[in-house]
């Protein structure tokens, strides 16, 4: 299938790949594109920009978590005619020890995605020239094809922008693949996109966000070549999509249905996941432990994602109907998984960055509480190690990134870390829970969704016959 695609790709982190894909986006919506995005890697927060603010559906392209054909096919399967791919760190950053597997030089690799790169010339002058032709000399697959000088003055443009555009003109003739300047994006103090922990501040945090990321928008259409951009995103080759396109969702099926955790405290959830579950004929009803009382009456399982439940400690503790609601559901068996914040909810007590304890759900017993640093962050492959539950004897690949630890993170697992041969134990499993910090990927691992779909329908059933 035909699909028009870029990568925005960076040096390193911090190059403004957010900001100038968050323009792009909006001014591909504005001229009527029907546009997807995607985020290469685990990172939640960016995908909530696209979606939240943007309107602009998307997900995760990550080569440590899914193989090449996945790759294909969920670019396949996207339903809009263009994409745009932001990439993450710096364009040839991988897990360490494999050989550059997850950067986002390797998706675009694995689906022949043209890429643009981003230059941050602040503070920089002709070395930017050199930071190029060493970018361009590892591109293998000769899928660089534009670069974008980011904060960079007019005037300096107009000086350099030449020297620039003599070198790619030498480089392209040399690699018989064209490698053009597409133009710079002037600095600007009116856009301000935060951090927070590892990514963005998350999207309601940011006062006037629609308004900074229609600023983007224009700066983007004023400094751009966007006719040109168009051509190198047109020149993506056709997705082979015979015999890669996934299962269509079964919509409002009569399947079990999942409460899924969804508002200000529990927010991250991988849509491949979802889209999963939803495929195996799972209902998802969403749901707020912050705002409503109780668990929704209809649930036969129970999802509580990851997010940030420190800075709604309070209001969570204080929602006394909703955490006996949890407790109640999650005793009587109703099959429930829970990843980093929402394991975080179900222990007896969180502590806050400022030593402030609060009550949690207490199923499990223990505390977590702000460590400082990043406890175990990185890629892990979870294999199950207890019997009888819903990981024993599988291996699914997973994420973490937390500033929290707990006082009670499982035993029924243990975690490797790739490319070190690191490994600890985790995660509290059962034949109906999984509970943990890690945020697992179900497509790695099928069978794990299997059990849980079964352990659900079992629910059901029992709760049926009364």
């Amino acid at each position: 299938m035909k699909l028009s695609r870029v990568m925005i790709a960076a040096p390193k982190s911090g190059s403004g790949k957010t900001l100038i894909t968050c323009g792009l986006l909006e001014a591909l919506k504005r001229g009527g594109t029907d546009v997807r995005a995607y985020k290469c890697g685990p990172d939640y927060i960016d995908p909530m920009f696209h979606r939240s603010v943007l309107g602009i559906p998307g997900g995760n392209l990550d080569t440590y978590f899914s193989g090449d054909e996945e790759i294909r096919k969920t670019l396949a399967d996207c339903g809009s005619e263009a994409a745009v791919i932001e990439g993450v760190m710096g364009i040839y950053d991988g897990v360490t020890g494999m050989r550059g597997k997850g950067s986002c030089y390797d998706v675009a690799s694995a689906s022949s995605t043209p890429v643009i790169l981003v230059i941050d010339v602040k503070g920089m002058g002709q070395t930017m020239l050199s930071v190029i032709k060493g970018i361009l000399r590892d591109d293998r697959h000769f899928l660089i094809k534009g670069i974008v000088l980011n904060r960079i003055s007019k005037g300096y443009y107009s000086q350099i922008g030449p020297l620039v555009s003599s070198m790619l003109s030498g480089i392209s003739a040399e690699r018989g693949s064209a490698v053009k300047l597409l133009g710079g994006i002037p600095a600007c103090k009116d856009i301000n996109l935060e951090s927070r922990h590892l990514g963005l501040l998350m999207p309601g945090d940011i006062d006037g966000l629609k308004d900074q990321l229609s600023h983007a928008a224009d700066l983007i259409e004023e400094n751009i070549d966007m006719e040109a951009l168009a051509e190198v995103m047109r020149s993506a080759p056709d997705l082979d999509d015979r015999d890669i396109r996934g299962k269509a969702g079964h919509g409002e099926c009569a399947g079990p249905c999942l409460a899924v955790a969804r508002d200000e405290a529990f927010c991250f959830y991988y849509e491949e996941n979802i889209r999963m579950l939803r495929n195996a004929g799972i209902r998802i009803k969403e749901f707020s432990p912050l705002h409503d009382s109780r668990v929704p009456e209809e649930a036969d399982g129970l999802l509580l994602g990851g997010g940030y439940p420190e800075l709604h400690a309070a209001e969570l503790s204080a929602n006394t109907g909703m955490i006996e609601s949890i407790r109640d559901a999650i005793r009587s068996g109703k099959p429930s998984l829970a990843e980093c914040g929402g394991f975080m909810y179900l222990l007896d007590e969180l502590e806050d960055k400022d030593g402030n304890v609060y009550s949690m759900a207490g199923v499990i017993h223990g505390r977590s509480a702000w460590t400082g640093k990043l406890s175990r962050f990185g890629y892990a492959e979870i294999r199950g190690t207890a019997d009888g539950t819903l990981l024993s004897g599988l291996s699914v690949k997973a994420h973490e990134f937390h500033y929290f630890d707990s006082s009670s993170n499982g035993t029924d697992a243990m975690a490797e870390k790739p490319g070190s041969g690191r490994s600890w134990e985790c995660m509290h499993a059962g034949s109906d829970h999984i509970w943990g910090y890690p945020h697992l990927w179900y497509p790695s691992c099928p069978q794990l969704t299997e059990r849980f779909v079964s352990a659900m329908v079992d629910y059901r059933k029992k709760r049926q016959d009364g």
